[in-house]
């Protein structure tokens, strides 16, 4: 192998290894922020991670929301099959209320209790996120009722 082989297979090599340093530095990255949604019947059935942000959604349970000193707050989220019980702290959303849609994000506490960092709620009577959407109808087609579909 000539001399000038020899540096263009350094070079090529150099080249892939920096690529691939670059692919998995990306993936940790991209793997550290990823947000998945779970329902709160995917959560009760331990599908949720326990040391990992996550999102969950559903319907705020009537009768559910208490407000504790300052701006605490803790409510039930259900989606007609299982309930969560939810803590925040901070301004809710305008449309938050009992009987409302919303996506909370946050991860487990220590006592296993959901402690979240962000509350959405939905922007109008129409709009239900499409996983909210997605894990009711899941809770009604396997024989749950929903508690809060019209004329109920």
């Amino acid at each position: 192998m000539t001399p000038r082989q020899r540096n263009r297979l350094a070079l090529v090599a150099l080249i892939v290894i920096s690529v691939g340093v670059a692919m998995a530095l990306a993936l940790v990255a991209l793997r550290e922020n990823i947000n998945l949604f779970y329902s709160p019947t995917q959560i009760a059935a331990g599908e949720a991670p326990r040391n990992h942000t996550f999102r969950v959604g559903g319907i705020v349970a009537a009768g559910s929301v208490q407000r504790a000193e300052g701006l605490k707050v803790n409510f039930d989220v259900t989606d007609g099959a299982h309930t969560v019980t939810v803590a925040y702290e901070g301004i809710l959303p305008d449309l938050f209320r009992e009987g409302q849609g919303i996506v909370a994000q946050g991860r487990f506490d220590a006592d296993g209790g959901i402690v979240a960092d962000q509350v959405l709620a939905k922007h109008d009577e129409n709009y239900m996120p499409p996983e909210v959407a997605d894990a009711l109808k899941t809770a009604e087609s396997i024989g749950v009722v929903n508690p809060h579909a019209p004329g109920k």
